[in-house]
């Protein structure tokens, strides 16, 4: 496997445990008027989020470990490792108008972009964003595509002179789709599972870009659906633009993931297929990364209280998602035992999730 993974996971490792904890040098303190219970409870949470190097080398390894059983032929456990069928990314050549869908997580965004190729490079761009109603997240897949497709209607709607297509093309979207899909093209991909607190019903083993052509068509827009990708592998697409150099992506949102590109040679699960470029991007989905990670008792409390409890530990150990809920339980614990509020415990602070 290339060199690079290594490295995505240790500079990860060090980065997403650094990035929670109290630095060595830190010290823990509380008002006087605080009670020790409160103290001895921020004191042990801080030992057990304890990052020695060698821990952080272990959880290292082990996620590289699990990253290669993952491009493996499933003798082993491992990462998901998916194949994107993204053989090829920008070169800044591309010229025209495009469009742009992203469903990652609490918002959906749309973005339409005039290219101009090597010297004049982006145009224009237009963006708009919406937030994703809480109750359409445990939907019906078509109610959610259908809001989804109508938001779209609207963005499409507002085209204006600045942006134009070319004669004789149909208007192209890019769907970026950030849960965990099998995909066996650059333009179709099946739905493995939701994640990121979504429990949609009806889309699982579909075909994503299936369910939005469908709700598209119900909405009365003529577009056709380019490429299928996440957010990572657009993040990385979008930086080769700029930068033939770039190698690697790494997601810190509402979830977590990261990509790469790597030699098809190393990668045995896709032996016997033909692919022209000789390498492909693949998608750890390393958010389901759970081996030898350290956990609190609030990380084990919050994953218990989740819709996928023992699923994507990784991903709530350290995304946006999660990171408020986690910091909660901590206050309501050293509310509850030690006073740390005062009195009596706001009743805000004992409902999930009330911190983002």
């Amino acid at each position: 496997m290339m060199s690079v993974t290594v490295t995505a996971a240790t500079c990860f490792a060090a980065g997403s445990y650094f990035s929670r904890l109290p630095r060595r040098s830190s010290t823990v303190a509380l008002r006087s008027d605080v009670s020790t219970t409160a103290t001895r409870i921020l004191t042990e949470l801080k030992h057990e989020c304890a990052t020695p190097l060698p821990l952080l080398q272990h959880v290292a390894k082990t996620m590289s470990d699990d990253m290669r059983a993952g491009l493996g032929l499933g003798l082993k456990p491992g990462l998901p490792m998916i194949p994107t069928y993204v053989e090829n990314l920008p070169t800044g050549n591309e010229k025209g108008l495009f469009y742009a869908l992203d469903l990652g997580g609490t918002n959906f965004r749309v973005m339409r972009v005039q290219l101009g190729g090597k010297d004049e490079r982006v145009i224009d761009t237009e963006f708009d964003q919406v937030s994703i109603p809480q109750d359409l997240m445990s939907a019906t897949s078509e109610e959610l595509f259908d809001f989804i497709a109508s938001g779209l209607a609207e963005f499409v709607s507002k085209e204006d002179g600045r942006f134009h297509i070319s004669p004789g093309r149909k208007r192209e979207i890019g769907f970026t789709f950030s849960f965990p899909v099998k995909q066996t093209s650059i333009d179709s991909g099946i739905l493995i599972k939701w994640t990121k607190g979504f429990a949609v019903s009806g889309t699982a083993g579909r075909d994503v870009v299936a369910c939005l052509n469908e709700a598209m068509e119900r909405q009365g827009i003529d577009m056709r659906v380019s490429a299928l990708v996440n957010d990572a592998v657009g993040t990385l697409a979008g930086a080769e633009y700029w930068d033939s150099d770039v190698v690697a992506a790494v997601i810190l949102g509402t979830g977590t993931n990261a990509c790469y590109v790597e030699k098809i040679s190393a990668i045995p699960k896709l032996q016997g297929h033909a692919f022209s470029s000789g390498k492909m991007i693949i998608s750890t989905e390393w958010g389901a990364f759970s081996n030898s990670l350290p956990s609190t008792e609030f990380d084990r409390e919050m994953d218990a209280a989740t819709i996928n409890p023992g699923e994507q530990i990784f991903e709530k150990t350290i995304s946006g998602l999660y990171l408020g809920e986690i910091v909660r339980r901590v206050l309501l614990k050293m509310t509850e035992e030690g006073g740390l509020l005062g009195k009596f415990v706001p009743q805000k602070l004992s409902t999930p999730f009330i911190l983002g």
